[in-house]
Formats: structure tokens, sequence, C-alpha cells
């Protein structure tokens, strides 16, 4: 959407099908009268001549005037409305035929049809929010969590809004002592903050920011789930384990090594903590070159996961570890590992169904495993019989150990928000690097201006493009 299509008169079905109330969002210059052409109130005056924030009872009329729904019109004027317009929401009965047929008269009296986020665009194109507050209007509408919802509401209520304003604010007074510097500097009898107030600040600058940047980790597994990788040996029962897990067939089992091929995503909700469970391909010497490209993004997702789970078949526990623990152990440092011993339905034990030996059983799994770091958490279950799924349920939890959020709490969840602040940090960490080695202030002053650019691209106060625009709005749904 270019600017001069903000001039049109947009109209869109706002709510999702199937409800008993569907509601139709006009907004723009033209609103109130084109709403006015189609609508007659059963008594009183037009809408163009009622208060705002008034709801007005009528009928929706055919050009040949026949009724095609009774209605409540809400009226609001501009700019205090959502997209700070004139703006009209029609309620009618929730019939698609009905709304398709309101939509096509709004449309022949001159109304375009919306694109998705453009309701919103408009808000931040008219000073209603900033774009930070702008995303977090779809964050809300995709939270599917307590969380999510916190965090989201939290940032279009204008709370991570007001953390960078703070941070900018004091950008900006870092970066006027160092302009107050530059310009009299040839004034040695004037004494401006010595270097020790400007490390001061651009300490407090840098905590600050550094703390937003570390509160991605959580926001993001908040937001899209913690990721966690199936990954060992073909027919280690990978897929038999993600299928338990989520309680349905997602993935497709087989005796037939190598049949997962590609990795396989899914979510589910544990203790109100959501997860990403990765299913990948079995790892193993192959000639075959799908199933080694299958391999190659096994690993990808290994290095992207938070919890790895390594699936190891029970029956022969010790020659799979010994064959893979070189490639997955390096790759798990830093990480949460659960060797998950599978196919404990196969093991003979002569009396399998007490604590005591499933406890022994399990203890000389372990001891089977050679040099097995000891921060490694081991269990015992069978997939296939469902039979101890609770225990490493249990130890996803643990394991996620999640923060409980208010309101109030300021957490990035927005990969874009991330970079921004990465690249912010990088700046105000090469401003303290230059005060440190009592670089020239014009040199400081300019990584201090860059600080400042990376936190306005947050908010949108240096976003002039229709491309970048364009690119964060068309992931809205239709009507918002």
């Amino acid at each position: 959407m270019n600017i001069l299509q903000t001039q049109d008169t947009i109209c869109a079905i706002a709510t999702a099908q199937g409800g008993a109330i569907g509601t139709i969002r006009v907004s723009g210059p033209e609103a109130i009268t084109l709403t006015d052409r189609i609508f007659k109130p059963v008594s009183g005056k037009p809408l163009a001549e009622r208060e705002p924030y008034t709801l007005t009872f009528g009928h929706i009329l055919s050009p040949e005037g026949e009724i095609i729904d009774e209605v409540l019109v809400s009226l609001f004027r501009g700019p205090h409305s959502y997209t700070g317009e004139d703006s009209t929401e029609i309620s009618c009965h929730g019939s698609s035929y009905i709304l398709q047929q309101v939509m096509q008269l709004l449309i022949w009296q001159g109304c375009r049809a919306a694109g998705p986020g453009e309701y919103t665009q408009r808000a931040f194109l008219n000073g209603k929010m900033d774009l930070s507050q702008a995303e977090a209007v779809a964050d809300l509408i995709a939270s599917t969590s307590a969380a999510t919802h916190r965090m989201a509401m939290n940032q279009m209520r204008g709370g991570f809004s007001r953390e960078l304003a703070t941070l900018r604010d004091k950008l900006l007074h870092l970066t006027s002592l160092m302009e107050l510097e530059l310009d009299f500097s040839d004034h040695e009898e004037l004494e401006f903050a010595d270097r020790s107030e400007l490390e001061d600040i651009a300490r407090q600058i840098e905590h600050v920011i550094h703390h937003l940047v570390d509160t991605f980790s959580v926001g993001n597994a908040l937001k899209n789930g913690v990721p966690v990788a199936i990954v060992g040996e073909t027919n280690a029962g990978k897929s038999t384990l993600l299928n338990a897990l989520l309680n349905e067939e997602r993935a497709i089992v087989s005796d037939i090594h190598g049949t997962t091929r590609d990795v396989i995503e899914d979510t589910m909700n544990l203790g109100g903590i959501t997860f990403r469970f990765i299913d990948t391909a079995g790892i193993r010497e192959t000639t075959d070159t799908i199933e080694s490209l299958g391999i190659e993004r096994s690993f990808q997702k290994l290095d992207q996961a938070d919890i790895v789970l390594w699936v190891i078949d029970a029956t022969c526990a010790e020659a799979q570890y010994r064959e893979l623990a070189g490639k997955i152990l390096p790759r798990c440092e830093g990480k949460h590992l659960v060797i998950v011993l599978n196919k404990a339905d196969l093991l003979s034990s002569a009396d399998v169904d007490t604590a005591a030996s499933t406890d022994a059983q399990l203890a000389r799994l372990k001891a089977a495993l050679p040099n097995l770091p000891e921060d490694v958490c081991v269990l015992s279950l069978s997939a296939k019989q469902k039979e101890g799924l609770s225990q490493l349920q249990k130890q996803l939890v643990d394991f996620a150990a999640l923060p409980d959020l208010s309101q109030n709490d300021v957490v990035v969840s927005n990969i874009r928000h991330y970079e921004a602040l990465s690249h912010a940090l990088e700046a105000i960490h090469r401003v303290q690097d230059g005060l440190a080695m009592h670089l020239s202030g014009d040199l400081v002053s300019q990584d201090l201006r860059e600080c400042l650019f990376h936190l306005a691209e947050i908010v949108g106060g240096e976003i002039t493009t229709d491309e970048v625009l364009g690119n964060i709005f068309k992931h809205f749904c239709i009507g918002k």
C-alpha cells in the first residue's frame, strides 16, 4: 500500500466466519457518507448528523430498497478512532451471504476492500501507535497462552515503547554532551561533562539494552515454543516418541530404516509452556542423496534446539551410544540433553513391573554408556506402549524453566526488534570503547547516532519506505 492509498475509504469483514454476529469495518475520509448511502436508521437522523460513539439501529438496503439485514452501526470520528480516521462498524447477522452483500454494496458506493493489516497500518501512519505497538496487535491476535497474551498486551499498551523512550532520552543527553564538546572544543576555559560521567551514562544505556537483548531467548520460547530436537539413529523410535508426545499420528512409523527424511515439527502445551518438537531424520552412514540432506538438516535443528532428546534403542544402547556420541555430545554443550532409552518394554526382566526393578534396569543401562557426561539426564520409557512419558514431560517442563510474566514485564519476542537491539548494543559497545580510549568526540558521536538509529527502527521513527512497512503489515489478518 502506498501513501496515496491511505486517502481511500476501505472496508473489510473483521470477524471470523461462522459466528452469530459478523462485523464489517469501514474507515477513511468518506466512511460515514458511504455507510449512510446503504443504511437507513429506523428512526432519527442519518449517521452524518449523529454524535460519535453512538450505536444506531436500522436496515441495510439494496439499491432497489430491499432489506438485506437489520444491523447496528457504531460511529467514530477521527482522530478518536482505531485508525485515527472517520470510521463505522456495521454489526450484521453472521451469514456469509449477508456479509458479502453488505461488502458489495459498500464497494459499489466507492469503498475499496482493505488489504491485510491495513487498518493497523493506518493507525501507525496516523500516529495512533508506534511500529512496535502495531506489531503487537498481530501477536495479541495470535496469542495462545497467558504468557504470550501478557507479552503482547504489554507491548501494545506501550510498555516496550516507554522503555525505548527512556533509552532514547539518555542517548540524546549523551549525544548532546558530546556535540557540545565538539562545538566548543577550541574554548579550553569551558568545561563540560568529564569522560567519567559520559562513561557512566553509556554504562547505564548498555545495561538496559543488554537486558532487553537477553530477554529474547525467553520471549522467543514463549511466542514460538521451546525448541526440542528429537535425534538418534534410524529405527530408534524417534517418530513413535513424537506421536506419543503429541497423542496423534503426526509422523510415519515404519520398521524400514530411513523412513523420516526431513524434519517434522509440531507444538504442544505442557505445564502452560509451549514446546516445539522437531522430529529429525535418523543419523547413519548412507549413500542416499535425499536421506543425506535430511541428516544434514537433523544436525542443523540440533544446533538450534534448547533441549535435545537423544533417542536410543534400549536393546542395543551401548552400541548406539558409542556410534553417535562423538557426533551428538559436542553439539549439545550449553543445551539440556536427555538420553531417552526407548523400547524398554522389549528388555527382559524378572520383575519388570516393580519400581525397584525399573530403577535397577535404568542403572544397568546408564552403566553401559561409557564416559556419560554428569549433567545428562537419562530416562527409560516405551514410546510404543506410552509408558514413562509423564516423567519425560516433567523433565521438559523443568528444563524449560520459563519465568512467570506479568503485564508489566518487558520481554522482546520479535526477531526484528532483537536484531535492531543487537545492532544498538554493538554501537554502544563501540561508544564505551571510544570513551575508554579517549577517541575524538566526532568518532564517538557517530556511534551514538548509529545506536539511536537502530532503536528508532523498532518504533518506526526512521521508517518511511512503503516496502518496509508493507513487509510488516502483510502478515496481519484482513480487517485488522
